[in-house]
């Protein structure tokens, strides 16, 4: 479960990341609140993990996930720039987070 725990925390991570371009620095009212929904929600599935996996682990596949998530949207929905070598180090993130994921030992 606090695998589970992790992939939903860290999606969650994305959709509050990209929440943030929404609220227009906290001025508009509903993406403000679901922006601050989503850190909650995100906050409290990562302790709940974090119960169980290591402290170190769970924050960096959490983080892991949501800058993935966030840099892939921002290109997608916001236009940024898909080079070649940031898409690379997108790349490497991922391998990144299955690496922590298959040596954690859980």
């Amino acid at each position: 479960m606090a695998w589970l725990y992790v992939v939903v925390a860290g999606l969650l991570e994305v959709g509050w990341s990209i929440g943030l371009k929404y609220t227009d620095g906290f001025t508009r009212p509903l993406p403000s609140l679901l922006t601050g929904g989503g850190i909650v929600a995100s906050m409290a599935l990562l302790s709940l993990a974090a119960r169980t996996l290591p402290i170190g682990t769970a924050y960096a596949v959490w983080v892991g996930i949501g800058a993935t998530g966030s840099a892939l949207l921002g290109v997608v929905l916001l236009g940024e720039s898909a080079t070649p070598a940031r898409l690379a180090f997108l790349g490497l993130l991922v391998v990144a987070i299955i690496g922590l994921k298959l040596t954690s030992g859980h």
